[in-house]
């Protein structure tokens, strides 16, 4: 998944807890988000934070996806109120490859990642 199509699945799915989020459109929303808060801080406080507030359900929906797709329910996002120590776990288990097969939350969020893991065995 590129950049651009990441972004577009993530502010169509922003309320969208199931399912499956593959790493690369995980990682390219959190990077979008980082650059447009970073734009928008600089140049108005009203709009940083105006797009902060817009932003909450889809950073939560596609961390919840992302979690899913490593085997892991949403509830753990949960750890994020644990200072310092939950916030390394997550980053860990955000940076985890995605589970081959089909989980308990559906079937895998590229299609290519199972043909690419049945064609190495």
């Amino acid at each position: 998944m590129n950049f651009f199509d990441a972004i577009k699945t993530c502010c169509v799915k922003y309320v969208d807890f199931s399912g499956r989020a593959a790493r690369s459109e995980f990682w390219y929303f959190v990077l979008f988000i980082l650059v447009a808060e970073i734009c928008l801080s600089a140049v108005s406080v009203r709009l940083w934070l105006a797009f902060v507030l817009a932003m909450i359900l889809p950073r939560f929906a596609v961390a919840a996806r992302r979690l899913h797709d490593t085997g892991r329910a949403a509830w753990w996002l949960l750890l994020v109120l644990i200072p310092v120590i939950g916030w390394i776990v997550l980053l860990v288990w955000f940076s985890q490859r995605s589970e081959e097969h089909d989980n308990t939350f559906g079937p895998p969020p590229l299609p290519g990642i199972a043909q690419a893991a049945s064609a190495t065995n």
